[in-house]
């Protein structure tokens, strides 16, 4: 079983549309109704039903977090914890219909950020799955940032490639650091703009576009394989890995 919701932002309640949630459960009616809290909370969802297809949507997808049943056919919800931590450090909130202390105990072992004893209120689930995320979420940075070649010094407003200095303009550098911030999340242009809003009442969705043309110019990056900042088709951008 596989498949993602979209959900539109009329219906959102402040979560993000570029996070994306797995969900792994092998009961269809679980998995049907957090698919539909967590929609309609404002989230992307992903639903997978055994373990081996969660591990393989959690190596495609890269979602932001993996709500993830502990007792699953093909491996269970402590194998696919491992490898959403060891390969992608991904947030998990664990749920099971085992309660008591040492199944909980097991299940944070494992990996889960938050442990969701079966039956619960979906409610509850989705105020967790923020929290959780939250968490995970790191600060606005002030200093120094670094992704791969790329060195950014947010206070003196300097980028460097390879220890070589970029000049860069303001509305250049705030673009940049803005998707170094996100680490690797996908920003929409509207996302852009709004960060971009303090530099110019003028900019716009497509005028991202530009700005992005001219900023992987002056980086040396190559449009068609780019190593700093990825176009991810009908969504926006992201830092690549430098």
């Amino acid at each position: 079983m596989r498949r993602e919701t979209v959900v539109d932002d009329s219906v959102t309640e402040g979560a993000s549309l570029q996070e994306l949630i797995l969900v792994v459960d092998d009961d269809p009616k679980i998995a049907v109704l957090v698919e539909l809290y967590l929609t309609r909370a404002g989230y992307r969802v992903a639903v997978a039903g055994d373990g081996r297809a969660a591990v393989r949507l959690l190596r495609e997808s890269e979602p932001a977090l993996v709500v993830l049943d502990l007792m699953l056919p093909e491996l269970d919800g402590r194998a696919v914890a491992r490898v959403a931590r060891e390969e992608a450090h991904i947030p998990i909130v664990m749920l099971s219909a085992l309660s008591s202390i040492a199944d909980r105990v097991s299940g944070l072992e494992a990996g889960a950020d938050d442990y969701v004893a079966k039956p619960f209120a979906p409610s509850e689930l989705v105020a967790r799955v923020r929290s959780v995320l939250r968490r995970a979420r790191p600060p606005a940075p002030s200093g120094g940032l670094r992704r791969g070649r790329l060195a950014l010094d947010l206070d003196r407003h300097r980028v460097e490639v390879a220890g070589l200095g970029v000049e860069l303009s303001a509305v250049e550098f705030e673009l940049l650091a803005s998707l170094v911030i996100a680490q690797g999340r996908v920003l929409t242009r509207d996302q852009l703009v709004d960060r971009l809003h303090p530099h110019g009442d003028g900019i716009q969705g497509r005028s991202i576009d530009v700005y992005i043309k001219r900023l992987r110019a002056k980086l040396g990056d190559d449009p068609t394989e780019p190593r700093f900042v990825e176009t991810v088709r009908a969504v926006g951008y992201r830092a690549g890995t430098g």
